[in-house]
């Protein structure tokens, strides 16, 4: 007797029975499975074909494993197609990208809500100046989207607080480069600068640590998932996110912009990688492919030119 409820019951059973004579185990696309049958008999109990509608709104909460849910129903649709059924496939580009680590790009309402967290972080007894330095320091990292160690170790002396230009020094690849702060975060750097001078003593960084040194990517990113747990309080699932996702925000937030200007990305590239101080352009292409889905499907990105210009971003652990 099936375990499903919803119309695709029937269907669902069939996907499995299929998958397991061909010796894989149900438990790769169980539990999702499982959340997908019970969303569509609460929101769809009439709906027996698989459209973009149910899968789209599916995967609207973000308080999941989007990535996982993303390749179940790609799978799930692909079966139906294949036995004949009419179903909408999830284009291959909502998970093209996996690598060790999911990026999680922040929504402008998720960010907003952490940056709410990250002003209301308390000091700890390590840290007895952390509340001051937060607020300051994850600002400085997604807004000029730095590597995170770029933003803790940034020395007081490599900044000019007249102009906002940052000398961003000991980069990967030994690549130095000058970064310019906006003016709002000039400013907000320049009113910091004058409590440092007060708690940061002799200490060489921008971000001191109370150890003498500079603080620790453990405890900076141990501080921003506090401030996230406390900014969604109601998200049962919260999916994980890391410091170095401000900087993957603030590169999906350059290509959003330009994509909405309709600006060529192939000709913009090149200053995204000289500001972002990459190596390659490669590495800068990659940030296409982990554009929030809604903009999978625009006009502004020719895929198919992106995967020839770097195939092996395609290729990132499907």
């Amino acid at each position: 007797m099936s375990t499903y409820i919803s119309s695709f019951s029937p269907w669902i059973s069939d996907f499995f029975a299929f998958r397991r004579a061909l010796g894989y185990s149900d438990q790769t696309y169980g539990k999702n499975m499982k959340a997908f049958d019970l969303y569509c008999a609460a929101s769809y109990p009439e709906e027996s074909h698989l459209t973009e509608e149910i899968v789209l709104g599916w995967l609207e909460d973000r308080c999941t494993d989007i990535y996982g849910k993303a390749r179940c129903l790609r799978a799930f649709g692909t079966y139906l197609q294949a036995v004949g059924q009419d179903a909408y496939i999830l284009p291959d580009k909502y998970i093209t990208v996996r690598q060790n680590f999911s990026p999680y790009i922040l929504s402008d309402a998720e960010l907003s809500r952490l940056f709410d967290a990250v002003d209301k972080i308390k000091a700890s007894k390590t840290e007895p100046f952390f509340n001051e330095i937060a607020p300051v320091m994850y600002r400085l990292i997604y807004t000029c989207g730095l590597r995170p160690r770029e933003g803790r170790e940034l020395k007081t002396e490599n900044i000019n607080f007249q102009t906002g230009e940052l000398f961003i020094t000991h980069t990967k690849r030994n690549k130095d480069r000058i970064v310019i702060m906006s003016d709002d975060m000039r400013k907000l750097a320049v009113a910091y600068n004058e409590k440092r001078k007060i708690f940061g003593k002799e200490n060489e960084y921008f971000f001191p640590s109370w150890s003498g040194r500079s603080l620790s990517q453990r405890q900076v990113d141990y501080f921003l998932k506090n401030a996230w747990k406390d900014a969604n309080p109601e998200c049962k699932n919260l999916p994980g996110i890391r410091t170095y996702d401000l900087r993957h925000r603030f590169a999906s937030a350059v290509l959003m912009r330009w994509i909405d200007k309709g600006e060529i990305l192939p000709a913009k590239l090149p200053y995204l990688r000289t500001y972002m101080g990459h190596e390659s352009l490669s590495e800068t292409i990659q940030y296409i492919h982990i554009l929030p889905e809604n903009l999978v499907k625009t006009s502004g990105i020719d895929w198919d030119v992106f995967d020839e210009l770097i195939p092996e971003v395609a290729e990132w652990e499907r």
